[in-house]
């Protein structure tokens, strides 16, 4: 028998709530949970379902409920302080079952019916070419959501699956009731289904993957030039030709070759030094399976598999691959992937393409290769590295899903439109509690060569959960940085390049987003409705998003204008005044604009007060260790304070995995009155050691060096601008554990005006129009004596490129001061 061994905080558990309503014999029952979650159950006969589901792990209350009951014989009403629900103790229809929401008794919630969900997630993106449909989430315009957990599979006491008990029209339902408080519908969700947990810190660094026949010695090759060229890389996945894919013995078999559990000896002569040598040069590694055609006869432990589950091997068959016995599952763990896994592996891209179904009634094969896949790699890490956090890498399988991270999403193709619904795809996840997806960057088969659009995809996996490149077998697809054309600092090769290397330099903002995803239940990509649930324009930018608490994004997923060589995005700025990450344009919010940029910048916007602690290395190493010193972005106008997590520098003296971390914490706060920033790099820890600190102010220059106070002692601060970035950059220099850096400005510091001629002329120069327009340029920009809003008038009175005209509006018009 497989016993179910999980986390603490996902241990299922069965229902022990009081019930509201229903008596012995009863076809109804109504639980609940939370202030604003309500489970509802409909059973015929009777039978209601108090093990765990897939979905719902824990159904304890959250937290001491106060609510009332009024009962009759024919009505059951429930009143919490979010909802007050009504039925009338007949089968659930829409107008016997409803419920309404304070302030939203407009959109009533009547059984059946899904109200204006703005949308979770779904299974895959195989084969799609733009938006496609996706299941709902727990976020609603109306006020409220609901989740059909009717079908899901459910958890034994022996820790193993089973099926719902028969009988079709049962109903076991979940109502979400936190009107446009979207975040904490979704910490609702997490309370019930479990947290997403804490990812290794390497996941957040570049992954490498291709669907390609590699040998040991080209897939090192590959490695190497990364190095070579400074571009930094986490994870090295290893597509199926790993192991026997043709020959004579897999047509023997009758088998596709798509499952297999053998090295492809031609190619990996000696997998367990190959994969040494990744780790030797700091990538963990994953190898691709697809197990649906369970274990052919010429697989290497074909005969000890066989053995063990009492299997006629006289005939050849092949072995099913039946995840609905225990049996089978002890024997494929145990035998068939430790096999593979004494090699080094550090864990498993599981793809299972044959449908939801398998042996058993509602026992989806996604969901139990997922949850014990998972399971497993616990068990793996903390037999090599207890500190070790399990993943793997599979496709979502339906709510709950976001326990066992991290998401496939599937086969795209390559196209403009596959980019453009990609950021919402990624976002609207989030309403349902799924945080870490991670897609093939670049997209994956069919579609055309575009380089610019290759390098405007890199830009979204950079600002994406997971970067992980990843194409379809085929020589003609490149998106490995050296082979893209070059084109004066800002072509496709530059631009993925550079940012590849910020992607690296991201990981200490990353990581203590990863860790704030797991402890507040918070993921990484929120749409932009979550922080401005009543502003109507956050409803129509589905691609512009929060990336963390610091930074939101805008995507540019359309072609280049060829003239002009830019890209645009329409995009809606909160109130409030913000500046770009990239470019320094400095923006008064609370209105809807045109972003443009060039090919080497995404729009990436800060608020006024914003913290973003990064490697201070400019080409940082393999892998996503803890950086030798910072680089903190700061940017003035509000007060501001960020916290940076991070784990011991020694791995091997960090805690267990399935124990709580102790995160060493780094308190950065800026205070907009005196202008000072505050550094204290924490102490704690096994291994602190001290590390040099700088700071970068976005929009701002000194007329005079500041203040410097390391561990309350002046020091004299290097001060020039950021290289290769916008912003001036302070060294202050080292600074010791437990210690303090001290920054001060004084009151006056604000953001600077931009400059429109200044931001202008590099895209005018640029641009494929003709000389006049130029000059026309130049004379509207250089006008004195007349406001911002004048000269906007006058270039929208030429004949110039439109998207010439937008840019230059966005830049007389960026600071709203006309």
């Amino acid at each position: 028998m497989v016993r179910m061994q999980v986390r603490a905080d996902t241990r299922p558990l069965a229902q022990s709530t009081p019930y509201v309503g229903g008596r012995k014999g009863d076809n109804y029952r109504f639980t609940v949970l939370a202030d604003g979650v309500l489970r509802y159950e409909w059973a015929p006969d009777g039978k209601f379902e108090d093990r765990p589901s897939a979905f719902a792990v824990h159904r304890e209350p959250q937290g001491l409920l106060y609510y009332r009951v009024r009962e009759s014989a024919s009505r059951l009403e429930v009143i919490t302080s979010r909802f007050h629900m009504t039925y009338n103790k007949q089968e659930f229809t829409p107008y016997g079952f409803f419920a309404v929401v304070p302030g939203y008794a407009a959109h009533t919630w009547r059984y059946g019916e899904p109200g204006q969900n703005l949308g979770g997630t779904c299974r895959t993106l195989d084969g799609a070419d733009g938006r496609i449909a996706v299941g709902p989430g727990v976020a609603s315009r109306d006020g409220f959501a609901s989740i059909d957990d009717s079908r899901s599979m459910l958890f034994t006491e022996a820790g193993f699956v089973a099926p719902r008990q028969a009988g079709r029209d049962r109903v076991d339902g979940y109502l979400f009731c936190y009107g446009r408080d979207y975040r904490e519908a979704v910490r609702a969700l997490y309370r019930i289904s479990g947290p997403q947990p804490v990812l290794p810190r390497w996941t957040l660094g570049n992954w490498w993957s291709r669907y390609y026949e590699y040998t040991a010695e080209s897939y090192l090759e590959l490695v190497d030039m990364f190095k070579r060229i400074r571009v930094p890389l986490a994870v090295g996945v290893i597509d199926m030709d790993w192991h026997i894919v043709k020959g004579p013995e897999v047509a023997a078999a009758g088998a596709t070759g798509w499952t297999g559990y053998t090295w492809n000896r031609n190619l990996f002569p000696d997998p367990k030094a190959f994969i040494q040598a990744l780790h030797d040069r700091k990538l963990r590694t994953a190898l691709n399976e697809h197990p649906a055609e369970g274990i052919a006869n010429y697989e290497d432990m074909y005969a000890s598999v066989a053995q063990a589950l009492n299997f006629d091997t006289s005939n050849k068959e092949t072995i099913p691959f039946d995840c609905a016995d225990p049996r089978f599952l002890k024997a494929y763990f145990d035998i068939l992937i430790k096999h593979l896994e004494d090699d080094g592996p550090d864990f498993w891209w599981i793809d299972w393409q044959q449908g939801p179904y398998s042996r058993l009634r509602d026992l989806d094969p996604v969901w139990l290769l997922n949850h014990f896949h998972f399971l497993h790699n616990q068990r793996l890490q903390a037999e090599r590295e207890p500190s070790e956090r399990p993943i793997i890498l599979s496709r979502y399988a339906g709510p709950g899903s976001q326990r066992y991270p991290i998401g496939f999403s599937g086969d795209t193709i390559v196209s403009w439109d596959s980019l453009a619904f990609q950021p919402e795809f990624t976002a609207t996840a989030s309403n349902i509690g799924y945080g870490w997806w991670s897609h093939d960057i670049g997209g994956h088969m069919a579609g055309v060569r575009d380089d610019d659009l290759t390098s405007r995809w890199v830009q979204l996996g950079v600002f994406s959960p997971i970067m992980r490149l990843h194409s379809t077998k085929t020589r003609w697809v490149c998106k490995e940085p050296w082979k893209l054309p070059a084109g004066s600092g800002q072509g496709p090769r530059e631009v993925v390049t550079k940012l590849m290397r910020l992607r690296h330099r991201l990981v200490p903002y990353l990581h203590t987003m990863n860790a704030r995803a797991a402890e507040e239940g918070c993921p990484l990509v929120q749409p932009m409705y979550w922080e401005y649930p009543d502003r109507e324009e956050a409803y129509r930018v589905p691609n512009q998003y929060y990336f963390g608490t610091e930074m939101m994004v805008a995507p540019i997923t359309t072609p280049q204008n060829a003239a002009t060589k830019t890209g645009k995005v329409e995009a809606w700025l909160p109130p409030g005044r913000h500046i770009d990450f990239f470019t320094g344009v400095v923006y008064d919010g609370d209105r809807s604009l045109w972003l443009n940029r060039t090919l080497d910048n995404i729009p990436v916007l800060l608020k006024e007060g914003a913290i973003v602690p990064l490697d201070a290395s400019l080409e940082p190493e393999n892998g996503c260790g803890n950086p030798a010193g910072f680089e903190v972005v700061v940017v003035v106008g509000a007060d501001g304070r960020f916290e940076l997590l991070e784990e011991d520098d020694d791995e091997h003296a960090e805690a267990r995995s399935d124990e709580p971390i102790s995160w060493r914490r780094t308190p950065i706060s800026f205070t907009q009155s005196t202008g000072t920033i505050t550094i204290h790099p924490s102490g704690e820890g096994r291994a602190p050691r001290p590390r040099d600190w700088s700071i970068r102010l976005l929009g701002y220059t000194p007329a005079q060096s500041p203040d410097v106070l390391v561990n309350q002692a002046p020091v004299r601060a290097d001060m020039s601008r950021a290289d290769g970035a916008s912003g001036l950059l302070i060294r202050v220099g080292e600074v010791p554990p437990g210690g303090s850096a001290i920054v001060k400005f004084g009151p006056e510091v604000r953001l600077s005006t931009n400059d429109p001629l200044a931001l202008a002329d590099p895209v005018v120069f640029a641009a494929q129009i003709p000389y006049e327009t130029k000059k026309a340029v130049d004379r509207i920009l250089g006008r004195e004596g007349v406001t911002a809003a004048v000269r906007a008038s006058e270039v929208d009175a030429t004949d110039m490129d439109p998207d010439l005209r937008l840019v230059l509006k966005e830049y007389l018009l960026a600071d709203g001061r006309v």
